[in-house]
């Protein structure tokens, strides 16, 4: 019945795609901005056919590793506060295993991202064919079963109108702000080429707008009497106030009620570094003057945010006997975390609606004097470790402020994994919303580039610095080159240490033997000396070695005018920490060793496992 088109399942896929919209400052833009694709066997002839046709449409990016073009995708989302968005396409086999990794970052910290891997063939006449894993006890299982734990939403398209309804969920999962995450779509390649009579109103244009939760009364109503009850109050924000564009909310909220703000790794740049009610970091990675009023706090208001170990410090960072937490979220399953007192609501909503029913209520001034006066201390020893000094090599801390005297304030820096995150989410002064772009949900080792490339496709106008050890250099840099391809100019900056500094320094700290972590302690017959700075280079960007951190600004000055993607290669301190601030984290310590400093923090382990609550 009806109008139809005789389309194949994978442009049936394609034209849908290009239908889906979404309106942004009063604008109606596509929702996926495009398609990264790497082809193979399994999705080459179909998909490759498909997409060719919509290429004015939908964009097809070649990159070169499926891990990393699935990182670009995240991050494109992420920079986009999840209004926007892009797929991914790859072959069987390694290809569609290369993304597993890719998804965990996106599922952990709830952004959207669309994996349409090839699959094994649904008629399975040509079994077993190239790259397909075969269960000798299941005939169904195929490589992609491997992306079911980490995708909101799985299904296998044995049937080419079974793309249909798959699609229909896919966008609600995408777009929904409490179940947002990756999903997964296994194309089986042989269907990806079978036609059907698709129903034209299938591929209607359809506009996604947010879906602004308001909170249940009764919580609302629990929430605000807690707040009025509190005398020493703290907000933490998370990820969720940028991606519920809450910004604003926030700021009002905080400076209505007179009440301090910390902030996530996902949720920094949320309300500026410099706003007199932000202290700034909180957790085992946070400033002193966060962690001080989080220890002091009887009442915590968590506003978009996991409550990860790195922001509650294992749960041992709260020490009020009496502290109550308030857990506003649009996900129910964060928002009730560790017997929390649960806000569901979006944040825009829900802050608009607690200030509401908290007219005329302040915090007693004391506490934002106490806060003004810890953050003042805090700033002084910031600028202490960041202020360049007579060494033989400079710190991270050194490095970072070299970076941020460097840039302009709406510059978007970049980072993943190691010990950059944990300096970094105390040290840096983030200005605008989303200019501290930090994937440390899943603290995924060779996000950086991948991400800065993503970064950039969807903030064209500001300067990306992606700042990255030689650890996460290695594992995943072919991106440099795909930025090079494309026309879209990074800078970025590699500390190298010689090694996993950060992991080398927790492991002195258990009392371990340095082993296996940097690469003099690692099994070798020859130390490696890694050209950095002729790597980037032979990738095709513009590259230089420097020896001082007034070089590194030098060279940071002169990359902010080159034409095309730019590596800066520092020599740091592997050994060098910032002492200040950061708190306890519960990181096992064995409980048998014939090591007398494994026996001593293990000690030390047990009297700081007796904080948690």
């Amino acid at each position: 019945m009806g109008n139809t088109v005789r389309l194949t399942m994978a442009q049936a896929v394609t034209r849908f795609l290009v239908n889906q919209k979404t309106q942004i400052d009063g604008k109606t833009v596509p929702v996926f901005a495009g398609m990264w694709a790497i082809f193979g066997h399994g999705n080459v002839a179909a998909m490759g056919e498909a997409l060719y046709q919509y290429r004015d449409e939908l964009p097809t990016l070649r990159a070169h590793n499926e891990q990393a073009m699935a990182h670009a995708a995240i991050a494109f989302a992420k920079a986009c506060f999840r209004r926007r968005m892009m797929a991914c396409t790859t072959s069987i086999g390694p290809g569609a295993l290369n993304m597993v990794t890719a998804a965990g970052v996106a599922h952990v910290n709830r952004l959207p991202l669309l994996l349409l891997p090839g699959d094994v063939f649904a008629g399975r006449l040509p079994d077993p064919v190239l790259q397909q894993v075969e269960d000798f006890g299941d005939g169904t299982v195929s490589a992609n079963d491997c992306l079911r734990p980490v995708s909101r939403y799985f299904d296998r398209i044995a049937r080419p109108e079974q793309i249909m309804p798959a699609l229909r969920r896919t966008m609600q999962v995408l777009t929904d702000p409490a179940e947002c995450g990756p999903v997964t779509l296994s194309v089986c390649q042989d269907v990806q080429a079978e036609a059907y009579d698709f129903p034209t109103r299938f591929f209607d244009e359809k506009i996604w707008l947010p879906r602004r939760i308001e909170p249940d009364r009764n919580e609302l109503q629990a929430a605000a009497s807690a707040i009025r009850e509190a005398e020493n109050p703290l907000i933490i924000a998370g990820g969720g106030v940028l991606y519920a564009e809450a910004c604003d909310q926030l700021r009002d909220f905080t400076e209505t009620h007179t009440i301090p703000v910390a902030l996530t790794q996902a949720g920094k740049s949320a309300l500026p570094d410099d706003h007199p009610l932000c202290v700034s970091a909180v957790g085992v990675t946070g400033t002193s003057a966060a962690n001080a009023l989080a220890q002091e706090a009887d009442l915590v208001l968590a506003v978009g945010t996991r409550l990860q170990d790195f922001t509650t410090g294992s749960w041992a960072l709260f020490q009020h006997p009496d502290v109550r937490i308030i857990g506003l979220n649009v996900q129910p399953f964060d928002a009730g975390k560790h017997d929390a007192q649960p806000l569901v609501c979006d944040a825009r909503a829900g802050l608009d609606a607690l200030s509401a029913a908290l007219s005329g209520h302040s915090t007693d001034t004391r506490l934002a004097n106490r806060a003004a006066e810890l953050k003042e201390t805090w700033m002084a020893d910031a600028r202490s470790v960041t202020t360049p000094a007579n060494t033989t090599l400079p710190s991270d801390a050194q490095v970072i402020g070299a970076v941020q005297r460097s840039l302009d304030d709406n510059a978007i820096l970049v980072c993943a994994a190691g010990g950059l995150p944990g300096e970094l989410h105390k040290l840096w002064n983030a200005g605008d919303p989303g200019s501290y772009h930090l994937e440390y949900g899943f603290s995924c080792m060779g996000y950086e580039i991948a991400g800065g490339l993503g970064v950039k496709m969807a903030r064209p106008d500001e300067e990306v610095v992606v700042m990255v050890g030689d650890g996460s250099y290695l594992m995943l840099n072919s991106e440099i080159a795909t930025s090079v391809m494309l026309g879209i100019k990074l800078i970025v900056v590699v500390l190298d240490n010689r090694g996993f500094a950060c992991i080398n320094r927790l492991q002195m700290g258990t009392g371990g033997a340095n082993f296996n972590n940097l690469l003099k302690d690692a099994a070798h017959v020859t130390l490696p000396n890694v050209d950095f700075r002729a790597h980037a280079e032979s990738l095709g960007a513009i590259a230089e070695k420097v020896e001082s951190i007034a070089d590194l600004e030098r060279a940071l000055g002169a990359a902010r005018s080159n034409d095309r993607t730019t590596v800066i290669v520092i020599d740091t301190d592997p050994l060098i920490a910032t002492e200040h601030g950061g708190h306890w984290w519960d990181v096992a310590v064995p409980e048998i060793s014939p090591r007398a400093e494994v026996q001593d923090a293990r000690h030390a382990y047990e009297l700081a496992r007796k904080r948690q609550n």
